[in-house]
């Protein structure tokens, strides 16, 4: 198997009303959780760039380049971005390792009425010890813990569409994972900084003969 680059045309606009206060409104619950919440910051816990995973999102729905609808996000920190997409109308999911991070999440959620689900644990496979980092390394990348795909009771190969913003040495490492334990057909949506959101499906890449 292999992943290979999706084109993906965007055509971003004036965001719709729910999406956009949805947006606006857990902007400034992250500035407070950050900035007065919290009195260390969590590992890792950057935000990705919501409003271009929503029109890459919408993008891919208009253009049915997705075999489902069956959305998870990696590492899905206040939940932004799996709530986007079940505006979008996906079956949206996200895995968290930070408790504290999943019920803002599910708060978010609740507040707005959205139909998301949030899981606590590695999104990483148990047995993917090698592909991922030693457990303990890195935190998120961890093996070991509660198991956030038995708690959802959906396997990684179910999901249609994972989306993921990784730091700048962990793309290959997502890469690796979702290639070894995605079904063939399954797009990773990476959110890779300013401007660059990667679209990659995984294929079966036979020889020619």
């Amino acid at each position: 198997m292999a992943l290979v680059q999706v084109d993906v045309k965007t055509s971003e606009g004036h965001l719709p009303r729910d999406a956009a206060r949805l947006i606006r409104v857990a902007t400034r619950r992250i500035d407070d959780f950050t900035e007065n919440t919290r009195q260390q910051p969590i590992p890792a816990f950057v935000p990705s760039d919501f409003t271009a995973a929503y029109w890459t999102l919408a993008a891919i729905q208009e253009q049915s380049l997705a075999v489902g609808t069956l959305f998870c996000e990696w590492g899905s920190g206040f939940g932004v971005v799996t709530c986007l997409a079940a505006l979008l109308e996906y079956e949206a999911y996200g895995i968290e390792i930070e408790r504290e991070l999943v019920a803002e999440a599910e708060s978010l959620a609740s507040d707005f009425d959205i139909a998301a689900e949030f899981a606590e644990g590695s999104f990483v496979p148990a047995d993917a010890d090698d592909i991922a980092v030693t457990p303990g390394e890195v935190a998120w990348l961890a093996t070991e813990g509660a198991d956030a795909y038995e708690a959802l009771q959906i396997d990684l190969d179910d999901f249609d569409i994972i989306y993921a913003y990784p730091w700048p040495d962990e793309d290959d490492i997502l890469g690796d994972v979702f290639d070894s334990y995605a079904a063939e057909g399954a797009l990773l949506v990476t959110y890779n900084g300013i401007d660059d959101v990667r679209v990659r499906r995984k294929v079966n890449r036979r020889r020619r003969r």
